[in-house]
């Protein structure tokens, strides 16, 4: 391409050119090229848009035959053409105004129309269309419309024929003329064939021919009937006689007029054809059919040849050798043929002239439309062939065109020739070639125009394409003369050449295996000597689509969903056009939504509920999008249970009883069959109902049967395969065996000793398909062991049999044999037994214990004689009683427990005693009778133990170089605590490592909280708590605690204000069972001030903070507690879990129905009275220390109507020192009444009694108004209903161990 066309293509890419923009096509034309005018005619490629003559497409062409039932006929003739064309028909060559045209959307009539079947003969004829338009006319060629009439024989009357014998005949049948196909039968009245050989035939022209009469050709009923298969038609002809006369002799004989005589010889000939020689004309490629029928007698032979050369392979021999038949002749067939008749008087011949000739045809294709530009020379020519040679005429427009020799239109011979030529010229030119066996015809547009270049595609165009695919860019351009079409990409000036880029003849750019870097703008351009035009094609490359998890073989049980799953990824910008199709076996799978389709298909999975067998086979996976696809397949196999046997058949192996069983087995369903299963039913017993009888092995078809006698069987067979077993076999003929002996005794006999002097026997008995016979029954002989006794038996007929007046426990021999009315069974097995049990008489003696440890201890016995047993012996039980708690000596437990130790043994371990504990022991045996008597009972305790590890411990009220711990005491001491130890660690709060340690061995028992003094400021600790008796101490219990930094301890106010603490007096607590009600009283200063009550179930180790509290309140109930559980109680001034809490104590809930169980206590009288003297005293002891001194503690107030109920409800229960040993001490002045409160509310553990702030007055405030909150009802009662106040008093170092003991009990 020169330099200058670059920049001006390049110049067209860039901007747009007003030049070439104004010639193309607006938008996506998408135009229709144009097609063959006729049969392998060459496309001019001009669009409709380009002013053209009329080209016909679409038309009826041949022979049209309308057939009666035939609704109507249609004549098709559509044309294309620019202008539209206009139709007219002729009708042998007159004009011709069809009934019926249709009009089309642009208001011209159509070429097609349509001949309704009525009265449609008047319209047979020869037809042709034309279709014009102002640059020429094109026309069909002739189309014949034969209508069909039903053919019909005339109505005749026929003479008999009357023949001498051996003379020939000829019954013509004259079949009427009919739509081909035709077939002639010749029958009788009753539709029977006529009989042909080679003496009687029908010919090619339909006659029924005889060689020679004979007698037996005489009838009355020859038909011949004529059937069109097209029009369903049979027409049969008037019958015909033929009466054959028979030769008499003629010697004056006396039998002379009874006897008959043999034909005489008759001279051969032919009935057909006539005369010597027949010239035979036909078309190339048809049939060749030569008959020669002959005449004489005998019958003559026929021979065929062909003179002066061999008979052609095809050929075949028909009608008994009356017929020569060619298939599809050729040229090379043509020839003389001779057939010959001959029989023994004579022979004759006959000559065949056979022709083949051929109509016209074009000799490579039609002449093709031509565009040229003007001022060219245009030849067309009409090549053809055919015999004889075809005579051609030329038409323009449809008028014969002969052309002028003088003049640029000339016509020679087979070819116009337009000198010169001019647009004038441009016309539709027909070429007719015609000769004695047809003719053709054929359209020749000739275009003489110029035409600068069009773009016939749209300019712009996107284009996508995958990596790897193959594109199409389309340039399709017209202009005359035909422009030269080159690709650019890009603006670059060089044209796209390469293995992956091909131009094809229409302009259009292919691209091969496209890549990412064909991703760009390519140019167009279309150059002629009228001028050049461009387009630009925009082509984008995408991410090709690919299965990335692609279905998977797989089985599936029939019944169960399958799920196929087909993942694919693909370009987000096709996301629209992206879709996953299934198919299955090659069809697809709808994806239906109706709600009872099996099939669920989303964007990756296939979803088939409830499979079966017709759901197996190959499934493919098609991701595909509007630019690719690919696609994916897997085997999905269907596992089923197997099919039924078939044919189950019975056949005997040496006896009635013993039967083979043999089928065929069933499709297995892609799963192997594990075994057969035999299955019977007898209609004795169980009629109706299938019993298993036998398996087999999956891979044998066929089972030996040991039947029962006396029963009436019938069997089936099912297999089983993994799935499942499938259906039975239908079921066999029935197969009835004879009565026998039984085959066998029961088993699992059983020997009880219910009762001391019988012995029970039973036994599994015989099924009654075991019985073999009628008459059933059991013989059961028993013999005492070891003695020379005969057997004593009994016939029963129950399976049980009880053996009475025995000794106790003595050792038997039993057997049980079975007999019916056939006979007995087999010898039958002996097996031992015993008469019955009774309890053991003797006791063990010389029990002794060795205690091991706090709860474990050895006993040892003498076993009793085995004699004395009098029964299996079954083993030792021992039993131990716990009397009482050494701590507490007075109070009876009576708590029982046993062990049992099977066998023969004279010791064992008793485990899981409680340590510091009275007990009392015994020992008996037992049998399966019962127990023996007791032995003399042995009396031992346990030695103390280390107690429990304390329940709870904490550290609280931290000062720089203290820690307060408060702990409750172990609730198992297992023994006399003696105090406690405690361990100390300073830690490295960084690395935890233990850096100091102490030990302080606390040794006052009643102790339960400690400060630790001498600590280092703000540091970290670790303690270690544990119990302590006598015998040492339990495990430790580990807390942590964190001493106060000095900066944190007194901050100045302008640091941090002071926060106002609640000065508390008298902080008290009662204790239920699920709640606990801690009471205080408040000085006058911090009446209107607020604290917070924190408790935490020691197990769980939650605190729970309540809503701020007025201290005015003077109480606050804690409910929703557990029973029986140990809890820590703070009070604080603010809502944080920090070490600042102004009070803590630790208590623990009741026990539901601990009184009940201890009540024995309370019901001895002489108790109760001492309790209630106690209590008196007690009283008067307090009103005394009220009266002596105005500083006298204040007196617990009387409680509220509920909380009285609460308490008094309790009665006999038990004071709290025997449930939980809380023992507190606490610090009194030397003036303090001191008293001790047996009561569950007491005061908190390090509550100080006196003002916080230091103020001695305080006492004396509370002192003067304890009278008024006794009568208010705001006191406190204890459990023995005194009301008991506390001093409040200075708190000093040291402890003072509180009572012990039982408290008084209300009655």
């Amino acid at each position: 391409m020169p330099v200058d066309l670059h920049q001006h293509v390049l110049l067209i890419s860039a901007t747009s050119i007003n030049q070439w923009r104004v010639m193309r096509v607006v938008g996506s034309l998408q135009l229709v090229l144009l097609m063959a005018l006729t049969s392998g005619a060459a496309d001019l490629n001009i669009p409709l848009e380009v002013e053209q003559p009329p080209t016909i497409i679409i038309k009826t062409s041949g022979t049209v035959i309308a057939l009666p039932f035939d609704p109507n006929v249609t004549m098709k003739c559509v044309a294309k053409g620019n202008p539209t064309p206009e139709y007219r028909w002729t009708k042998d060559g007159e004009d011709f105004i069809p009934p019926h045209i249709p009009t089309n959307r642009t208001g011209h009539t159509g070429g097609t129309f349509v001949l309704p079947n009525k009265n449609l003969v008047q319209f047979q004829g020869k037809y042709q269309c034309y279709a014009s338009n102002k640059l020429g006319t094109a026309m069909t060629e002739e189309i014949k419309l034969i209508v069909a009439n039903v053919p019909k024989f005339p109505k005749e009357t026929f003479n008999p024929t009357v023949v001498d014998e051996g003379d020939p005949v000829i019954l013509h049948c004259n079949p009427p003329e009919g739509v081909t196909p035709r077939q002639i039968y010749w029958m009788s009245i009753g539709l029977q064939h006529i009989e042909q050989d080679e003496r009687v035939s029908m010919g090619i022209d339909g006659n029924l021919y005889f060689s020679n009469a004979l007698q037996k050709d005489s009838r009355q009923d020859y038909c011949c009937f004529a059937a069109f298969s097209t029009i369903r038609t049979i027409a049969q002809k008037t019958a015909m006689a033929v009466m054959v006369k028979s030769l008499k002799h003629d010697n004056g004989s006396a039998h002379s007029s009874n006897t008959t005589q043999a034909p005489p010889l008759r001279m051969p000939g032919l009935l057909l054809p006539s005369g010597v020689q027949t010239e035979k004309v036909l078309l190339k490629g048809k049939s060749l059919e030569l008959e020669c029928i002959p005449e004489g007698y005998p019958t003559p032979k026929i021979t065929w040849m062909k003179l002066g050369d061999e008979m052609p392979p095809r050929v075949k021999y028909n009608n008994f050798g009356k017929q020569l038949t060619i298939s599809a002749v050729e040229e090379k067939d043509a020839g003389k043929y001779m057939c010959s008749v001959k029989n023994s008087a004579g022979e004759a011949v006959h000559y065949f002239d056979v022709i083949v000739e051929e109509p016209p045809k074009w000799l490579t294709e039609p002449p093709p439309s031509q565009l040229t530009v003007i001022g060219s020379d245009v030849h067309i020519k009409c090549a053809v062939s055919g015999k004889p040679p075809p005579d051609i005429m030329w038409k323009r427009n449809g008028e014969v065109f002969t052309g002028d020799p003088s003049s640029s239109r000339q016509v020679i011979d087979d070819t116009v020739v337009l000198h010169n030529a001019t647009p004038e010229d441009s016309a539709v030119y027909q070429c007719e070639a015609s000769n004695s066996h047809g003719s053709i015809l054929a359209n020749i547009n000739i275009m003489v125009m110029n035409l600068r270049p069009q773009m016939l595609t749209g300019d712009n165009q996107a284009y996508a394409v995958v990596l790897g695919g193959d594109i199409m860019l389309n340039c399709r351009v017209f202009g005359s003369p035909t422009p030269s079409i080159s690709w650019t990409k890009d603006g670059t000036h060089e044209t796209l050449v390469g293995e992956r880029f091909f131009e094809h003849q229409n302009g259009s750019l292919q691209i091969i295996n496209a890549e990412y870097d064909d991703d760009g703008n390519y140019v167009c351009v279309a150059i002629s000597r009228e001028g050049e035009s461009a387009i630009i094609a925009k082509l984008h490359v995408k991410d090709p689509t690919r299965i990335v998890n692609p279905p998977q073989d797989m089985q599936i049980i029939s019944g169960t969903t399958a799920q196929l799953i087909c993942q694919a990824e693909y370009s987000e910008s096709l996301q629209d056009t992206f879709e996953v199709v299934w198919r299955k076996d090659g069809e697809e799978i709808p994806q239906s939504f109706e709600g009872n389709s099996r099939y669920s298909v989303d964007e990756s999975m296939l979803k088939i509920m409830n499979v079966n067998l017709s759901d197996q086979g190959m499934y493919t996976c098609i991701a595909r999008t509007s630019l690719d696809e690919v696609n994916a397949t897997a085997l999905l196999t269907i596992l089923d249970v197997p099919d039924a046997p078939k044919n189950v058949e019975i056949s005997e192996l040496g006896g009635p009883r013993n039967v083979s069983l043999s089928w065929v087995p069933g499709s297995d369903h892609n799963s192997s069959v594990a075994e057969f299963i035999v299955e019977y039913e007898e209609s004795q017993w169980e009629p109706g109902r299938w019993k298993e009888l036998q398996k087999v092995p999956g891979n044998q078809a066929t089972a030996e049967l040991a039947l029962h006698g006396h029963l009436n069987y019938q069997f089936r067979v099912y297999a089983v395969n993994a799935v499942g077993p499938g259906p039975p076999s239908g079921p066999t003929e029935r197969y009835k065996t004879p009565p026998a002996a039984p085959d066998r005794n029961p088993e699992n006999i059983k020997i009880h000793g219910h009762l001391p002097h019988q012995m029970d026997i039973s036994w599994e008995p015989l099924l009654p398909i075991e019985h073999n016979g009628p008459g059933l029954e059991y013989k059961v002989s028993y013999r005492r062991l070891e003695v020379e006794d005969d057997w004593s038996w009994h016939l029963v007929k129950r399976h049980s049999f009880v053996v009475r007046n025995t000794s106790t426990f003595i050792p038997y021999e039993i057997k049980i044999q079975s007999r019916n009315s056939h006979g007995w069974g087999p010898e039958p097995k002996v097996v031992t037994g015993y008469s019955g049990e009774d309890v053991p008489t003797a006791a063990p003696r010389d029990v002794a214990v060795e205690v091991i440890n706090t709860t474990v201890l050895r006993v040892s016995w003498t076993p009793v004689p085995h004699a004395t047993v009098r029964g299996h012996l079954g083993g030792y039980n021992v039993h131990w009683l716990r009397k009482r708690n050494l701590l507490t000596p007075d109070k009876i437990l009576d708590e029982r427990h046993s062990l049992s130790f099977p066998g023969k043994r004279n010791n064992a371990i008793v485990p899981h005693l409680e340590p510091f504990s009275e007990y009392r022991l015994t020992v008996n045996v037992f049998n399966k009778k019962g127990n023996g008597p007791n032995s003399d009972p042995v009396a031992f305790s346990t030695p103390e133990g280390v107690p429990n590890q304390v329940p709870i411990l904490t550290a609280s009220n931290a000062q720089t170089d203290s820690i307060l711990l408060v702990w409750g005491p172990p609730l198992k001491p297992n023994g006399i605590l003696t105090g406690y130890y405690l361990q100390h660690h300073l830690l490295n709060e960084t690395t935890l490592e233990v850096v100091d340690s102490q030990e302080i061995n606390i040794t006052g028992a009643d102790t339960s909280q400690w400060r630790l003094q001498g600590l280092e400021e703000g540091s970290l600790y670790r303690i270690h708590l544990s119990a302590c008796t006598r015998a040492g101490c339990g495990p430790p219990l580990a807390q942590e605690g964190r001493t106060v930094a000095l900066a944190h301890l007194s901050p100045t106010p302008a640091v941090a204000p002071v926060q106002s603490i609640p000065a508390l007096l008298n902080i008290s607590s009662y204790v239920s069972d699920t709640f606990a009600k801690i009471s205080w009283t408040a000085t006058e200063e911090q009446q209107d001030s607020q604290l917070y009550v924190a408790y935490m179930n020691n197990r769980d180790g939650y605190w729970r903070i309540s809503e701020a509290v007025n201290t005015s309140q003077s109480f606050h109930v804690i409910d929703g507690l557990k029973p029986g559980t140990v809890y820590i109680v703070r009070l604080m001034a603010n809502r944080l879990l920090d070490n600042t809490s102004i009070f803590e104590e630790v208590i623990q809930t009741r026990v539901k129905g601990v009184g009940g169980q201890r009540g024995e206590f309370s019901t001895q009288g002489w108790l109760i009275g001492t309790m209630c003297a106690v209590a008196l005293l007690t009283l008067i002891a307090l009103m005394a220390c009220f009266v002596r001194r105005n500083k006298g503690g204040k007196y617990a107030g009387t409680p509220p109507p509920t909380q009285r109920q609460d308490m008094f409800s309790m009665e006999k229960v038990k004071e709290k020192e025997d449930l939980h040993p809380d023992v507190e001490s606490q610090g009194m002045n030397d003036d303090t009444y001191c008293e001790y409160s047996d009561s569950e509310e007491k005061p908190l553990k390090g509550s100080s009694l006196c003002s916080l702030n230091g103020d001695d007055t305080a006492g004396d405030s509370v002192s003067r108004d304890s009278l008024v909150d006794y009568a208010d009802g705001e006191g406190e009662f204890n459990e023995d209903g005194s009301f008991i106040g506390e001093y409040s008093g200075h708190k000093h170092g040291g402890s003072v161990s509180e009572p012990s003991g039982p408290g008084p009990v209300t009655a």
